[in-house]
């Protein structure tokens, strides 16, 4: 057993290899547990269910939605959406400013909902006198914006994938976010 003053007088390298081992004494994934196993099958059936329904859906909605239509909510529906969009960007900027993980997700959701917002703006508005603007408005601030957004969810990820491989004293170029698996920073 190592006290933490023995720990603390290994060198740089052994207390990596020493984490190194400790990691690979427990190399137990989660998602390899039999409940967790269960979950994400369940999870997997789900998704790809949803995905099987959705095609079939829009192709209805393609042939049966009306080109006009008049909606008694409208102001409510556009004003709850920017409120919704208005919290994600505080929680997002709260969250960055707390350094807390789970700016990652506020990034996420305020970039898809600027996207959102961009999308119904320019379509909802055309062959009317705001169609210029929504479009100006969606090019010049909602786009950018959102682009900043998930490029900041990604750097946020590439940094803390940076700080395991840093402490977990590896050498070498850190490996892409798309050979990375959950809850490991491998190779």
């Amino acid at each position: 057993m190592l006290t933490p003053e023995q720990v603390r007088g290994l060198s740089a390298q052994e207390r990596a290899e020493l984490l190194r081992a400790l990691l690979a004494a427990r190399e137990v994934d989660p998602l390899e547990e039999p409940r967790y196993r269960r979950r994400r099958g369940v999870v997997l059936v789900l998704l790809v269910a949803c995905c099987a329904w959705l095609v079939p859906w829009t192709v209805v909605l393609g042939f049966t939605l009306p080109q006009h239509f008049t909606a008694g909510q409208w102001a409510v529906a556009w004003i709850g959406f920017d409120v919704g969009l208005t919290v994600a960007i505080a929680a997002t900027a709260f969250a960055v400013w707390k350094r807390l993980q789970i700016a990652v997700f506020g990034q996420l959701i305020s970039g898809t909902l600027l996207l959102c917002d961009a999308w119904f703006d320019v379509w909802l508005s055309w062959g009317s006198r705001e169609f210029v603007l929504s479009v100006v408005t969606a090019l010049v601030v909602e786009l950018p914006l959102a682009v900043v957004f998930f490029f900041g969810a990604r750097r946020l990820v590439l940094l803390t994938v940076h700080a395991l491989w840093v402490r977990e004293g590896r050498a070498g170029p850190e490996p892409r976010l798309r050979d990375i698996r959950l809850f490991g920073v491998e190779r």
